[in-house]
């Protein structure tokens, strides 16, 4: 028997995007007629709203201000099968959507990125490049793999990914949360080369690199220190154990050579400063115990949220497609 076809929803948010939104509805109907396309204004001060409902889009609004708002407002009220979402702006090629999802359909994966290549020479801002690749590496150093561009906002997901994916980042950080949920959850995931056009004219960039950049850097050290605490909290433990051999090395040897403690104060903070290493390490041991219990609550919710066997043509031999990405090297 023929499996059904799966249930596509194409995810767009949209902030101040009147000049390219007709064009990235009207790009994503071509290239997946079968997909209902919804676009999420997020207090746009143009006609955002009004042209996305006049190419036929359904219409989400979300008041609160970023884009991790606007995602998690989408994943909550949006019920598909499989969901792709890219941006409003017309940069991301909506021709390998195709590609995207029948690499997830076929190999069963529950997230593919599409990692951007750039087709214009100025549509990836060198700090950005800089930044993502910064970004990048940090991730891997802290979860033993990552992906090629963490931060691209094109991406296929299955349903059990979207409704097991918490979302409490607000910003331009969502897509750091969503790498993080997939790495953190050892889900199936995969990468597709795709190419990454300029802005059109009329269109401007909401992302800061500098602000936005310390807010994602952020958002991984705070995920470290929520998903990892063991390791967090040993390194503050180690590193507070250092400080304390160091002060006490000296007043030991004086104390062996003479018998006195001549630096009293420094004796006091040095065995302050171990006491409290270890209870950095106490709390890690605590709160790693805690988040194995949280783990195993999202992994139930994860398989709870059934994504269905489905019939897709097979896979085409292509070199750009990773299923499996190796850790940064």
């Amino acid at each position: 028997m023929k499996k059904a076809s799966p249930n596509i929803a194409v995810l767009l948010p949209c902030y101040n995007e009147e000049a390219s939104v007709a064009q990235t509805i009207r790009s994503f109907r071509a290239a997946v007629p079968e997909a209902i396309i919804y676009v999420c204004d997020n207090n746009s001060t143009d006609r955002t709203a009004e042209i996305a409902l006049a190419e036929g889009a359904v219409l989400l609004t979300e008041r609160a201000k970023g884009k991790g708002c606007v995602v998690r407002r989408m994943f909550a009220d949006v019920d598909a099968d499989y969901y792709i979402m890219a941006d409003g702006d017309a940069t991301y090629d909506a021709n390998a959507a195709p590609r995207l999802l029948n690499t997830a359909i076929s190999q069963r994966l529950d997230m593919v990125v599409g990692c951007r290549e750039e087709q214009d020479a100025d549509a990836y801002r060198h700090g950005h490049r800089l930044g993502n690749h910064v970004l990048t590496r940090t991730l891997s150093a802290f979860f033993g793999r990552s992906f090629s561009d963490i931060l691209s906002g094109y991406r296929v997901f299955s349903r059990r990914f979207v409704k097991s994916f918490p979302a409490f980042s607000n910003g331009f950080e969502i897509e750091t949360e969503i790498s993080v949920h997939a790495l953190r959850m050892q889900m199936p995931t995969g990468e597709v080369r795709t190419t990454y056009f300029s802005r059109p004219e009329g269109s401007t960039s909401k992302l800061s690199t500098y602000r936005d950049g310390v807010r994602i850097l952020s958002t991984i050290f705070d995920l470290v220190r929520q998903e990892s605490p063991l390791l967090f909290f040993a390194g503050i433990a180690l590193a507070l154990a250092v400080v304390s051999i160091v002060l006490a090395i000296p007043l030991v040897d004086t104390y062996l050579r003479t018998g006195a403690v001549p630096r009293f104060p420094t004796a006091i903070l040095s065995s302050a400063l171990m006491i409290v290493a270890f209870l950095f390490a106490l709390a890690g041991l605590i709160l790693d115990t805690v988040v194995r219990g949280r783990r195993e609550t999202l992994r139930m919710a994860y398989l709870a949220a059934v994504t269905p066997m489905l019939q897709v043509s097979p896979p085409v031999n292509n070199p750009q497609i990773n299923s499996h990405p190796e850790a940064a090297k």
